[in-house]
């Protein structure tokens, strides 16, 4: 989402290392650049203004921070204000001390509200937690079928207020009924999944005041397009203002949106990012961390997301046998599949690279590389289907597989001989690269240290 955010002010910072003092000129050029970077991600315009001012004040006349030249100190104060535009520390959902919790989504059509009632329960669904759905929007029989269609799949119980003969069911009375419900058979949370329109409307607004009075919610969060931009902000001002809001989950943040949602609503409302809507399946719900927003806007990455992705998809046990043979250089074609299709499970390689340092850089030289070289799932797809045409034998010692099995792999796995070349000799070099980096030897390399010392910097009180 931040892509074009992201390389414009690194470009700023790059004019920037070239400087030996920081001037009150230079700093002027420079966060010039920035606050254009950020109106044209579609950032209010209010907000730009205070933050550049926030920025001017910190960094002129400031005495240089030990270890970091003058631009990396122009980096430091840019990234705590990003923090501290975004919400500074992570909002967590309030949880009732006497279950049910009772959360309410609200939010307009179209917003991706009842998807992400469904991915909001498979995040308490994993956490352990027995989670009861409601249909609250009796208007549009289509929402209560989807989200019926979403309980089935996730195996979650679905409430609903138009079954039993009763089409016009009232959604105050369906939302209390359903809390009821929950309450008897020992339900910890309860999602309500209010009606939407394609505009916010008086008579939308007055039926969401009475559901929150008559079961009182621990949470009422709105769901936003962040496709939207500024409109969004203005969404959440009026729900804010008429219902009464305890967070915000954007949607859609993996498409092309510029990021002016993310990063205005909070100072425009006041109320936290609690989730991001990252994919369209049930488990592409990520909790919001102002601070690692912040790095991943700077080019920094958000390796501790990344780190918590890997664990919960890899166990240490993998972990280790992976080490083992990575070390006695033993992983074979099968380990390097599996491998592939584990780190696939994290979610796609644009999101992944998103969260390693310089990941924007390796996505812009991808995407110049030239015709198909944008395209890595389909990389990942061509790669497991040629491993797959092998047979176990050939997974497990690829030196048997001579110029004939190489023909019969390629008609297999609808591929080239060449292809399937390019994939054994991809495959030892990864293999090297991974004994390499294991044994240690990747200090040697002297790459990063400065942004190793930002980065301590950054993450210390």
């Amino acid at each position: 989402m931040f892509g074009s955010l992201t390389e414009k002010i690194d470009n700023v910072f790059k004019q920037l290392r070239g400087q030996a003092v920081l001037s009150e000129q230079n700093i002027t050029d420079a966060l010039k650049e920035v606050r254009l970077a950020l109106l044209e991600a579609d950032v209010n315009f209010k907000i730009v203004k205070d933050f550049i001012e926030r920025i001017r004040e910190k960094a002129i006349g400031q005495e240089v921070f030990k270890g970091l030249n003058p631009a990396q100190q122009v980096v430091k104060i840019v990234w705590e204000e990003l923090r501290d535009l975004l919400g500074k520390d992570h909002a967590e959902l309030h949880l009732s001390s006497s279950p049910p919790t009772i959360i309410m989504m609200v939010g307009l059509q179209g917003s991706g509200k009842t998807t992400t009632t469904g991915k909001l329960a498979s995040h308490f669904k994993t956490q352990g937690k027995r989670v009861l759905l409601v249909a609250a929007d009796p208007r549009r029989p289509a929402a209560g079928e989807q989200l019926a269609s979403l309980g089935q799949e996730l195996e979650v119980l679905v409430h609903r207020g138009d079954q039993e003969g009763k089409p016009n069911a009232n959604a105050v009375q369906t939302c209390r009924d359903g809390v009821s419900r929950a309450k008897e058979h020992g339900y910890e949370v309860v999602i309500l999944d209010t009606g939407g329109r394609l505009q916010i409307d008086e008579e939308l607004m007055q039926e969401l005041v009475d559901i929150k009075q008559s079961v009182s919610p621990q949470e009422t969060l709105l769901v936003a397009d962040s496709m939207t931009g500024q409109e969004a902000v203005s969404v959440a001002e009026r729900f804010d203002q008429v219902v009464g809001l305890d967070g915000v989950i954007l949607t859609k943040v993996e498409g092309d949106a510029r990021g002016g949602a993310v990063l205005s609503i909070r100072s425009a409302t006041g109320k936290p990012i609690k989730f991001l809507g990252v994919g369209e399946k049930l488990d592409a719900l990520e909790p919001f961390y102002p601070d690692r927003m912040a790095s991943r806007i700077l080019g920094m990455g958000d390796v501790l997301t990344l780190i918590e992705k890997a664990q919960e998809n890899f166990s240490q046990e993998e972990a280790e046998t992976l080490q083992r043979k990575v070390s006695s250089n033993t992983l074979t074609l099968e380990d390097f599949r599996d491998q592939i299709q584990q780190v696939n499970k994290m979610g796609s390689l644009d999101q992944i690279l998103d969260m390693l340092p310089g990941g924007q850089k390796i996505k812009s030289m991808v995407a110049n590389a030239g015709p198909g070289a944008g395209l890595p799932e389909k990389e990942i797809k061509r790669v497991v289907a040629i491993i797959d045409s092998m047979t176990r034998k050939e997974r497990r010692d690829h030196t048997i597989i001579n110029g004939n099995r190489k023909k019969r792999i390629s008609r297999g796995s609808g591929t080239s001989v060449q292809e399937v070349n390019r994939l054994i000799k991809q495959f030892l070099e990864a293999r090297r690269m991974m004994k390499t980096l294991v044994g240690g030897r990747m200090g040697k390399m002297g790459k990063g240290k400065k942004r190793k010392k930002l980065v301590r910097v950054l993450q210390s009180p």
